[in-house]
C-alpha cells in the first residue's frame, strides 16, 4: 500500500505510519502534507478512498472531515468534487433505502460544515428536505401513516447528525437550526408511539401490553439530544479536531450542497383495510429497521457512570459501525473498538450492545456466528476486562431466562455453548447447581440442559462430563450417550423373526443389491407375511443402522436405497411412522434425529406436512416445555420450505436476467440478418438482393441459435415459475396445518391455565412479583465471579420457582408460536386473509391470536 494511503486508512491510530503517535494534531499535519503533495498526480485515486474510508470507518469521520477541511485551502476543486460525490452517493442512497450508507453520509456533512467546507444553510436546507418527507408520510390525509418507519428512519439520521455538528449549527445558523428543532418537535407530536411487542427480547404473554408508557427509540434519542442542547451542546465522546485548526480552516471556501430529493412515498392501499395496512407497516418496517433494541441487562451504574445520555448513543454508533462495516476483518474491528477516543470506561456498554445485537429481532444484522467469534476477539484483547463483562452478561440473562423471548433464548444457547468451547469449557456451573432442585420444566434447569447438550455437539460427551467436575450432580442433565438405539442388536432378543429380517436385508445392502431387487423381496416376502409395520420398522431400522457410522454414509445410504423407503412411505401415515422410528433409532441423539430428517426431507422422502403432524403428536407435545428437541426438527422443516421458495425467487430473478439478455442477442442476430438481407451486392456482374450466400448462411444461423436460446431461456422460466406457484401453495398448506395443530394443542390448557384471559403463574401470583428495580443492586463484579442479588424474582433455591407446570408448557408453546411467526412472517403475511377465515377465528384464545399477532408485528386490533 503506497505510503498516502496508509497514512489516510490509520489517521488516529497508535500505528507505525505515524510513529505510535496518538495526537490528532500531528497526525493531520502529517496527512495533510502527503496528501497534498499527492494530489497532482493521483487525485483520481485519493477522492474515491477518501470518501470510502469516511463511509467505512465512520467512527474517525471527524478526522477525514478536517482533513478535507485542510486540503480546500489549498485545492478548491478537488474539494468542490468531493462534495459533488458525496452529494450523489446520498441521493443513491436515499433512493435505494440503503440506511447505513445515509446516515453515514449525512453526518460526513455535518463534519465538512465543521471544518468551513459546506455552507451551513445547506446542511439545514438537506435536514429541512428530510423532515417535510417524514411530516408528509405521517400525514394521515395526506401521506401513508404505514410507513413511518422510514419517517422515523429520516428524523434519526437528522437528530444523530447534531453531536458531531449542533454547536457550530447553534452558532452559525441559531435561527434556522432551531426551526428545524421545532420541526422535529412538530413531527414528534403527531407520530405513532411505535411499540416494541413481538420485537421486544424480554416479553410476558398477558394480553395487556405494558410498552405504552415506556419511550420508543425515536421518542429517547429525542430526549437525549434535548439533554444535550440544555447542556450547550458539549459532550466528551465526539472528538473535535476542526478545532484546532480553526483559524486555518475559516479561510477556505464554504461549497454549496445542490439539492437532494427523497423518494415518493409507496401508494396507499386502492382498499385500506387492517390487513393491507398492516403488511405495508411490516415491509416498511423490514426495509427501515430499528438499529438498536437495548436490552438493559447491566444497572445503570455500570453504564452510564459520569457520562451524559448522549454519550451513551454515540458510543453505540461508534460499536454498531465498526460490527457493521468491519465484519469481513474481525481482529481489526476488535482493535478499533477497544480503542474508541472516548474519555471513559465502556466494556459494559460494548458488552450489552453486542448482545443486544446478538439477540435483535427479528434477525441480526449478520448471522449469530459473527458476534460470537467478536466476542471471543474481544475477550482476547482485553483478558483482563472483557471476560468478566461476558461472564456478568450471561448471569444477567440466565437470571432473566425466564422472561426471554424464545428465538433469543435458542440464540443465546448457542452463543454460549459455542463461546465455552473456544476456552476449554470452562464455566463455573457450581452457581448453577441448584437447577437440579428446579421442576424439570423450569426455563433455568432447561437452559443448563440445552447448553450442555449444545457443547457435547461440539465436542464428545466424556469431555463434557470432564467439565463438570466440579459440580458431578450437574451429570444428570447430559443427555444418554449419543449412541444408536438399534432394535435388532444380537443380545437384544425381542423378536427372532424380525432380527432375521434385519440380517437378511444388511446382507442384501453389503452385497450392493439394487433398490429394485430389495423393493421385490419386500414385495414377495416381508410384506405379505408380516405386513406394513413390521415391515417399514426392519427397514427403516436396518437401512439406518447401515448410514449410522457417518454423516456420508447415512448420505449414501438414502441415495442408494430412498427409492426403497418412498415405495414404502407412500403417504402422509406413513410418513408420520418412518419419522417415529427415525426419533426412535437416534433417541439419545437429538442432533442425529435432526440431520437425518432433514436429509429424508431433501430427498422428498418425507413431507413438511408429515413433520407438522410427527411434532404434534402426545409424545412431542409433552416435551414442548422441557426440551428443543422437537422445536428444532419442527423448525428446520419450515426453514426448509421456505428456502426452497427463496431459491427459486433468486434463480427466478437470474433467469429473468438471461431472458432480457437473449431477447437483445436475438433482436440483434435477427436485424443483421434483415439489415444484410436488403443490402444490393453483385454477383457476375449482375445487381442481387443479399450479401454473400456464406455470410447469409452465417446470420441466419446465428439468429436461429439466438432465437431458440431466447426460447430454451423462456421455457426455463416458465418451469420455475411453476415451481414456485407449487412452493408458495405447498407454504400456504404448511402454516394452515401449522396454526391449526398450535390452535388445536393449545385450547385446553389455555383454558385450564388461565383466569379472565391471563396466565395464571401459581397459586399464589404475588410470590412470582417482578421487583423491576432489582437489577440496580445487582453486582456482577463479586471476586468469585457469582452475583450478590439475581433479578428473577430471586430464584436461586427449589422454593422461589413456582410456576405450575401447565402454564409453563403455555408459555413455552406461545413463545415457539410468536417465535416461529416472526421468523418466517415475510411468507405468512401473503395468506393472512385465509388465516384469518380460517384459524384467526373469534373462538381462538386471545392469548394464542397475540402470540400469532406479535410475530406478524400485526396492530393488536380486537385483541
Amino acid at each position: 500500500m503506497s505510503s498516502w494511503r496508509s497514512l489516510v486508512l490509520r489517521i488516529g491510530e497508535k500505528c507505525p505510519e505515524y510513529g505510535g503517535n496518538v495526537d490528532f494534531k500531528d497526525h493531520l499535519e502529517t496527512c495533510f502534507g502527503v496528501v497534498r503533495r499527492e494530489l497532482e498526480h493521483s487525485s483520481d485515486d485519493i477522492l474515491p478512498f477518501l470518501l470510502q474510508c469516511a463511509k467505512e470507518l465512520p467512527h474517525k469521520i471527524p478526522l477525514y472531515g478536517t482533513l478535507v477541511g485542510l486540503l480546500n485551502l489549498e485545492n478548491e476543486e478537488f474539494v468542490r468534487e468531493v462534495v459533488e460525490k458525496t452529494q450523489t452517493n446520498l441521493q443513491d442512497a436515499l433512493f435505494t433505502g440503503s440506511c447505513n450508507k445515509t446516515r453515514v453520509l449525512l453526518r460526513f456533512l455535518t463534519v465538512l460544515m465543521c471544518s468551513k467546507v459546506l455552507q451551513p444553510s445547506s446542511l439545514i436546507v438537506v435536514f429541512e428536505t428530510l423532515l417535510s418527507s417524514a411530516a408528509t408520510t405521517v400525514d394521515e390525509d395526506k401521506g401513508n401513516p404505514s410507513w413511518q418507519a422510514r419517517a422515523d428512519f429520516y428524523i434519526t439520521c437528522i437528530l444523530s447528525c447534531l453531536p458531531w455538528g449542533g454547536a457550530e449549527l447553534v452558532e452559525q445558523v441559531p435561527e434556522e437550526i432551531d426551526r428545524v428543532m421545532v420541526g422535529i418537535e412538530a413531527y414528534m407530536s403527531i407520530r405513532s408511539h411505535v411499540s416494541d411487542i413481538g420485537l421486544s427480547a424480554f416479553e410476558d404473554f398477558n394480553v395487556n401490553d405494558k410498552s405504552g408508557g415506556e419511550k420508543d427509540f425515536l421518542e429517547d434519542l429525542w430526549g437525549r439530544i434535548q439533554d444535550l442542547s440544555s447542556s450547550g451542546w458539549k459532550l466528551e465522546s465526539v472528538p473535535r479536531p476542526h478545532l484546532s485548526f480553526e483559524p486555518q480552516l475559516v479561510g477556505g471556501k464554504a461549497h454549496e450542497f445542490a439539492p437532494i430529493n427523497c423518494p415518493e412515498q409507496p401508494e396507499s392501499p386502492a382498499a385500506p383495510s387492517e390487513i393491507s395496512c398492516g403488511r405495508q407497516k411490516y415491509e416498511s418496517e423490514l426495509k427501515y429497521p430499528q438499529r438498536i433494541r437495548r436490552l438493559n441487562i447491566f444497572p445503570a451504574s455500570k453504564l452510564e457512570v459520569d457520562i451524559q445520555p448522549i454519550d451513551r448513543f454515540v458510543v453505540e454508533e461508534y460499536l454498531l459501525d465498526v460490527l457493521f462495516f468491519l465484519n469481513g476483518c474481525r481482529k481489526e474491528g476488535a482493535s478499533y473498538m477497544v480503542g474508541l477516543h472516548v474519555p471513559f470506561r465502556y466494556e459494559y456498554l460494548m458488552a450489552e450492545t453486542i448482545f443486544s445485537q446478538l439477540l435483535l429481532l427479528p434477525q441480526p444484522p449478520f448471522r449469530p456466528l459473527y458476534y460470537t467469534l467478536v466476542i471471543i476477539d474481544l475477550c482476547k484483547a482485553l483478558p483482563g476486562a472483557f471476560p468478566t463483562v461476558v461472564a456478568g452478561a450471561v448471569r444477567a440473562l440466565f437470571d432473566k431466562i425466564a422472561d426471554l423471548d424464545m428465538e433469543c433464548r435458542t440464540r443465546l444457547i448457542l452463543w454460549f455453548a459455542h463461546h465455552l468451547s473456544n476456552f476449554q469449557f470452562i464455566w463455573p456451573w457450581e452457581e448453577w447447581a441448584f437447577v437440579l432442585e428446579l421442576p424439570k420444566w423450569a426455563p433455568q434447569r432447561v437452559f443448563v440442559q440445552e447448553v450442555l447438550e449444545r457443547e457435547i455437539r461440539l465436542s464428545y460427551w466424556e469431555k463434557i462430563k470432564q467439565s463438570i467436575e466440579d459440580t458431578p450432580t450437574l451429570v444428570e442433565l447430559l443427555p444418554p450417550k449419543g449412541l444408536p438405539n438399534f432394535r435388532y442388536t444380537a443380545e437384544d432378543g425381542r423378536d427372532e423373526t424380525e432380527h432375521s429380517l434385519s440380517v437378511e436385508l444388511n446382507g442384501m445392502v453389503k452385497g450392493r443389491l439394487s433398490s429394485k431387487e430389495i423393493m421385490s423381496w419386500i414385495d414377495e416376502t416381508v410384506l405379505p407375511t408380516h405386513g406394513l409395520d413390521v415391515t417399514l420398522r426392519v427397514v427403516i431400522q436396518t437401512l439406518l443402522d447401515i448410514g449410522s457410522k457417518s454423516f456420508t454414509h447415512l448420505v449414501t445410504v438414502l441415495e442408494r436405497y430412498g427409492q426403497v423407503i418412498s415405495r414404502l412411505c407412500n403417504d402422509q401415515d406413513k410418513q408420520v411412522m418412518l419419522i417415529a422410528e427415525v426419533s426412535c433409532y437416534w433417541k439419545n441423539n437429538t442432533q442425529m434425529t435432526a440431520i437425518a430428517i432433514d436429509r429424508m426431507m431433501s430427498y422428498r422422502l418425507i413431507s413438511n406436512l408429515a413433520i407438522v403432524r410427527w411434532v404434534f403428536s402426545p409424545s412431542n407435545v409433552n416435551q414442548f416445555h422441557t426440551s428443543d428437541r422437537p422445536w428444532e426438527i419442527l423448525i428446520n422443516a419450515v426453514s426448509k420450505t421456505y428456502n426452497r421458495i427463496t431459491d427459486l425467487r433468486k434463480e427466478i430473478s437470474s433467469i429473468k436476467n438471461d431472458v432480457l439478455s437473449a431477447e437483445k442477442a436475438s433482436s440483434k442476430a435477427r436485424e443483421e440478418l434483415e439489415s444484410a438481407d436488403s443490402k444490393l451486392s453483385l454477383m457476375d456482374g449482375e445487381p442481387v438482393v443479399g450479401e454473400n450466400p456464406m455470410k447469409m448462411k452465417r446470420l441466419r444461423t446465428s439468429a436461429e441459435k439466438a432465437k431458440e436460446e431466447e426460447a430454451s431461456t423462456r421455457e426455463s422460466l416458465e418451469a420455475k415459475e411453476a415451481l414456485l406457484a407449487r412452493a408458495i401453495n405447498e407454504n400456504e398448506v404448511l402454516f394452515l396445518a401449522l396454526y391449526t395443530s398450535f390452535s388445536t394443542v393449545l385450547v385446553e390448557p389455555l383454558r385450564d391455565a388461565c383466569i379472565d384471559g391471563i396466565l395464571q403463574p401459581s397459586d399464589k401470583v404475588d410470590e412470582m412479583a417482578i421487583d423491576t428495580d432489582d437489577t440496580s443492586t445487582m453486582d456482577l463484579d463479586m471476586e468469585n465471579g457469582g452475583s450478590k442479588k439475581s433479578h428473577s424474582n430471586g430464584r436461586q433455591s427449589s422454593d422461589s420457582y413456582n410456576v405450575k407446570e401447565n402454564v409453563q408448557w403455555c408459555l413455552s408453546t406461545l413463545a415457539y408460536v410468536k417465535s416461529i411467526t416472526r421468523q418466517y412472517a415475510s411468507e405468512i403475511w401473503p395468506h393472512v386473509e385465509k388465516l384469518d377465515k380460517e384459524i384467526l377465528t373469534e373462538d381462538m384464545h386471545p392469548l394464542l391470536r397475540k402470540a400469532i399477532y406479535s410475530g406478524l408485528r400485526r396492530p393488536p386490533t380486537g385483541l
